[in-house]
């Protein structure tokens, strides 16, 4: 219910004492109070009923009013049978903070007040019910949602006051309600996206739910409950999934849709949540999976023109016709251009223990999420991402509008350490213990005679990600003119071999003596032998480093000041 509607009822004896530009925030419940810090109690939307007890002087108006309009509690309504009139100074307090005051009768009972709210919130709450549920059954039989989530998550914010986000597999933040407010910030997003994907590969059944307090997120689904003094904000993560897309949930392997799945975060507890209720979201989630599927048959052009212009470049076939290939790819996926832009191609492979599940598919939706531009505008700004699939191997041809780089002329591209930052948490809960996501990143291009070459740069790259280990790993070609493209590709019993021989004896001497020779080799190579730069960067007298790195000659039998035994420690540091 309103706020205004509360003076529509003669017997509850409410006047207005200020804030009547606020009367239509919604009443969620009734508290009654005469504590001077209530805010444990109070969790938003309430009107609070006061005697004024609390109330000893004009001085304690101000932080009790403060602590109402912090809980966002919707109004104050004070009684007069206390102080009679009510003092100027909570009219003033609660002007400031833009909190609506009513003044109750001293012939009403606060528990004739408490009644009416409650009988009419939970009548407006079954009404509100009732009616989304008759326009999610219209919404659902008149087929696609019009106008994308959006429409069906604002359902949600103004039948039922909940605010709800679609998020993706990797943490983006796809749609919002309108009564959602402010973007949630891409931590949280992240953080959820993460927790829903470690609950999903486990097995439990959703929706989870998970509490986002300052230090990280707790799942509530393990016996913690909400409202234990841990404070946070409790979100229920329901799963969005699409039947339209191979076969049945039930009969599906859960690692061949987890990293391509929807999720929509709810801000609410929903354990206790009614099954009227529960399947309500339910079928919210059908709704967004329809659009979800809509937004994949539209990248089908997109995904085909990939394919058609890689296996052009696969096959050998001459540059003319891959150039005319990609004159057609490039006004769809960069509409109004007008000249073809650099090129960059990435690869990436998904891969699970055991081999028997397809990564392609999986590879090829988390490209077009994982390449999405954060500043691009537009319902779907993946439209500009074409992403084909082979095996387990997924390839994306990425325009580059042609804006030069400052130092060199060519265009700027993107880097495969940047593409991983913000979606490695999420993913890697996706992928578990069996699961590996590797990605190579090539050079820009700009012509259709460097598309073979970059896809053999972007696939070498990737085979370097792959001899690292991490569940989500990354390279670029900037790694393949460097000593860190051979060092992967060194068999394990040499590198441990040739690694034990020069830095097994410093390390046991420094478990020994506390000496710290390991860091002041690694400091000493890192500030190419000088004496000066390293002593200070250490914090050391030069004399005491030349003592660190004698002990190091001596302990190893080599010479510091030779190039190849520099060269060998340093090979040794980067292996181990």
């Amino acid at each position: 219910m309103r706020l205004r509607a509360l003076l529509d009822t003669d017997a509850l004896g409410l006047r207005l004492l200020g804030g009547e530009d606020e009367l239509d925030r919604t009443v969620r419940g009734v508290m009654t109070t005469d504590l001077r810090d209530p805010s444990r109690y109070l969790s938003g939307g309430e009107l609070v009923l006061t005697g004024l007890a609390w109330r000893r002087d004009a001085a304690d108006s101000e932080p009790f009013v403060r602590i109402l309009a912090t809980a966002g509690v919707a109004g104050l309504a004070a009684g007069e049978a206390e102080l009679g009139a009510i003092p100027d100074d909570i009219v003033e307090a609660c002007a400031r903070h833009r909190l609506p005051l009513f003044a109750v009768n001293e012939s009403v009972a606060f528990a004739t007040v408490t009644e009416h709210v409650v009988r009419q919130v939970s009548g407006e709450r079954a009404g509100d019910l009732a009616a989304v549920v008759d326009r999610h059954r219209r919404l659902m039989t008149s087929g696609p949602a019009g106008g994308g989530p959006d429409v069906v998550l604002d359902l949600l914010g103004t039948d039922l006051d909940l605010r709800a986000w679609v998020l993706s597999p990797a943490g983006r933040a796809i749609a919002g309600s309108s009564a959602a407010g402010p973007e949630l910030p891409a931590a949280i997003c992240a953080r959820l996206a993460a927790e829903h994907l470690a609950a999903t590969r486990t097995g439990r059944r959703g929706p989870h739910r998970v509490t986002i307090e300052g230090g990280g997120a707790k799942r509530l689904d393990e016996g913690r409950r909400p409202g234990d003094g841990s404070g946070g904000t409790t979100y229920s993560l329901f799963p969005i999934r699409s039947a339209g897309r191979g076969a049945t949930p039930a009969s599906r392997d859960v690692r061949e849709t987890v990293l391509s799945d929807w999720l929509l975060a709810v801000e609410a507890d929903a354990s206790d949540w009614p099954e009227e209720r529960l399947d309500l979201l339910q079928g919210v989630t059908q709704l967004i999976a329809v659009e979800r599927d809509r937004r994949d048959a539209a990248r089908t052009v997109r995904r085909r023109l990939a394919q058609e212009v890689l296996e052009l470049v696969q096959t050998g076939a001459a540059p003319a016709e891959i150039a005319a290939r990609l004159r057609v790819a490039a006004p769809v996926l960069l509409p109004g251009l007008g000249a073809a832009p650099h090129w960059q191609v990435i690869v990436a492979k998904v891969e699970w223990d055991g081999g028997d599940i397809e990564g392609g598919p999986v590879a090829q939706s988390l490209l077009e999420e994982i390449l999405v531009d954060p500043l691009s505008a537009g319902p779907e700004p993946s439209d500009r991402i074409a992403v084909a699939h082979n095996g387990d191997e997924a390839i994306a041809l990425v325009p580059l509008p042609a804006v030069p780089d400052e130092h060199d002329g060519a265009a700027t591209g993107l880097h495969a350490d940047a593409l991983l930052d913000s979606v490695r948490d999420p993913l890697t809960a996706g992928l578990a213990d069996d699961g590996r996501l590797t990605l190579g990143v090539s050079a820009a291009v700009h012509s259709a005679e460097g598309l073979r070459g970059a896809l053999e740069e972007a696939r070498h790259a990737r085979r370097v990600a792959a001899a690292r280990t991490g569940r989500v790993c990354a390279a670029g070609h900037q790694e393949l003119a460097s000593h860190v493209l051979l060092l992967p590709f060194v068999p394990d019993d040499v590198r441990r071999a040739f690694t034990a021989r020069l830095l097994d004896p410093l390390r046991d001497y420094d478990r020994k003596h506390r000496a710290e020779l390991i860091p002041t080799l690694e400091a000493f190579l890192d500030c190419d032998g000088s004496w000066t730069r390293c002593a200070s960067r250490l914090h050391l007298h030069v004399n005491t480093l030349r003592y660190r790195v004698g002990r190091i000659e001596q302990l190893t039998n080599r010479d510091l000041s030779r190039l190849e035994d520099k060269l060998d420690f340093f090979l040794a540091l980067r292996m181990s």
